[in-house]
């Protein structure tokens, strides 16, 4: 869900959970195939960098030009506004389309369902053609036992982000552990600049980002390794408490509480904050004579030295209310080897997931995202940490509303850690079956 473009109300994922899904706008592109048979629709999330990518995507998609029987493709941009409802929605009443991006875990709760169809006949396809270049356990990430859920097409890395000027006005270096976060955060706020930046509000997931990166950080998260729910631990009762003393000591604007996403991008694109986590593409939402300020950090460790953070790596799901399931399989295939556009227009903001695409010349050059793959992705986890995979169950914790209350409580900084955890334990006791 990138984070921090003024224009667009925040790039994340979710970034647009406040405003409604009636707001999406079709958009018809493409070609019909012969004898005016009729299209499969592609539904297309709000990735990068908002209008700018939906622009490059139905230019993308219009180029397509479908072989033989195949049929030709109908885009329709899908904003992140109420994704949650917008796709089980759809799914109850079998209008889902063809083909799809969206959250991280909705094939995952789709395939359980019975409406996904399986992306292995995709797979077989690229290792046949020779051109299987996904990064090492992406596909991987993607398995169930009734087989590929989806196929990957980027990773959304949550990194550390320093914005240099402020910490050099403040007197300080970068943070490495949570003790030195704390230290340059006390520095920050006597400059009057946040030391955190998040959002805090029910309109996005901001601020349930960097707390389970947080949570990760320190060997935590919501799951057990067999895969039960075990939200109140030592590791995330350490994580909240380290929270806490960053509100205590104002290095936590206390407003994020109810913070949207335009909000916390204000304040960033203002110099009012110093430092946060977000998305690798996060400097790109800036203005051009701004981006060189903001640097990726490495990642920090915590009191117990440990190191890690959340990620979410984004789908193309195949639903089984095509019209054609060839179509459907031949479209996914042509678009994952011709997205490589977003990367070069500088439109997406997350880390490719193909050796191909990472190796394009304009991101080799890119320092902070080539520190992202090599420090932050090998110490991510996604938000079912510590479990062994992800679950259908996931998509619920990931758009369920327990997430803001959580945040929230944590943030206004009147309820003991523990506490705080068993709500959340409670909460989403009733959505993780």
């Amino acid at each position: 869900m990138n984070e921090f473009n003024a224009s667009r109300s925040s790039m994340t994922r979710r970034a647009f959970l406040g405003t409604t899904a009636a707001a999406a706008a079709a958009m018809t592109v493409g070609q019909k195939a012969a004898f005016g048979a009729e299209e499969i629709k592609f539904w297309d999330m709000v990735w990068g960098t908002g209008a700018s990518y939906t622009a490059a995507a139905k230019e993308l998609v219009g180029s397509y030009q479908p072989s033989g029987d195949n049929l030709g493709v109908r885009y329709q941009s899908i904003p992140w506004a109420n994704w949650y409802q917008t796709f089980t929605s759809a799914a109850a009443s079998r209008t889902t389309p063809a083909v799809s991006s969206g959250a991280a875990f909705l094939p995952f709760y789709f395939i359980e369902q019975g409406v996904i169809a399986p992306a292995d006949d995709v797979v077989a396809g690229f290792d046949k053609s020779g051109t299987n270049d996904f990064l090492p356990g992406v596909l991987d990430a993607m398995k169930t036992d009734k087989g590929y859920a989806a196929m990957p097409w980027s990773m959304d890395l949550r990194v550390i982000w320093v914005r240099k000027s402020l910490l050099e006005k403040a007197g300080v270096e970068a943070p490495t552990d949570w003790q030195s976060f704390i230290k340059v955060g006390e520095a920050l706020k006597k400059i009057d600049v946040v030391g955190l930046g998040l959002a805090g509000g029910s309109t996005t997931t901001d601020g349930q980002h960097t707390v389970s990166a947080l949570m990760i950080n320190n060997g935590g998260g919501l799951f057990a390794t067999d895969g039960t729910l075990d939200c109140v631990t030592d590791r995330n009762i350490e994580t909240l408490d380290f929270l806490n003393e960053l509100v205590r000591k104002g290095i936590i604007d206390p407003y994020a509480a109810s913070y949207t996403s335009d909000n916390v991008t204000r304040d960033w694109l203002s110099g009012r904050v110093g430092m946060g986590f977000g998305q690798t593409g996060l400097d790109k939402n800036f203005p051009t004579d701004q981006q060189s300020d903001l640097t990726v950090i490495s990642p920090i460790k915590s009191t117990r030295g440990d190191m890690g953070t959340v990620y979410y790596i984004n789908p193309l799901m195949m639903f089984k209310t095509t019209a054609s399931q060839p179509s459907s399989e031949a479209f996914l295939t042509w678009y994952l080897d011709n997205m490589k556009v977003f990367w070069e227009k500088g439109v997406a903001i997350d880390v490719p997931v193909r050796k191909s695409i990472a190796d394009l010349p304009n991101l080799k050059q890119n320092a902070n995202l080539q520190k992202s793959i090599a420090e932050w992705q090998p110490v991510g986890k996604t938000i079912g940490a510590q479990a062994p995979r992800p679950f259908g169950a996931l998509n619920a914790v990931d758009g369920g509303g327990a997430g803001a209350a959580f945040i929230q409580q944590i943030i206004e900084g009147k309820t003991a850690s523990k506490q705080i955890l068993e709500t959340l334990q409670a909460a989403l006791e009733k959505v993780v079956k």
